[in-house]
């Protein structure tokens, strides 16, 4: 299998099992509804699958739960990567998309339109 067809295969599988938050976010992000540019969910970039993209704007959502607090160094070296290529990286934990939603949605907007 290519590593191609594995990250898109993985992208699927993310998708599927999707966390409450990315779950919430979706339901505002998709067909343009709540932001007004088309964003895609769990899309391979580069080496990495991201949560959010909206390439035509090069700004990527991530939503973290738990698990991220340790792993700061790993996603300190996704965010570099992902800039040298020319993208924004906006970064939410999940309990802000859940009891925060319409200021996650303004940050995105915002970032939206800054680019």
């Amino acid at each position: 299998m290519s590593a191609m067809a594995i990250k898109t295969e993985r992208a699927r599988r993310l998708r599927r099992d999707s966390t409450d938050a990315e779950q919430l976010l979706w339901r505002h992000l998709r067909n343009r509804t709540a932001i007004g540019a088309k964003i895609r969910r769990q899309h391979p970039v580069g080496p990495y699958v991201v949560d959010f993209v909206c390439l035509e704007k090069n700004l990527i959502i991530e939503i973290d739960g738990g698990q991220h607090a340790s792993e700061v160094e790993a996603d300190s070296a996704r965010s570099d990567w992902l800039a040298s290529e020319g993208y924004h990286v906006l970064r939410f934990w999940n309990n802000e998309v859940l009891a925060q939603t319409e200021a996650v949605l303004t940050a995105i907007r915002d970032a939206l339109k800054s680019r």
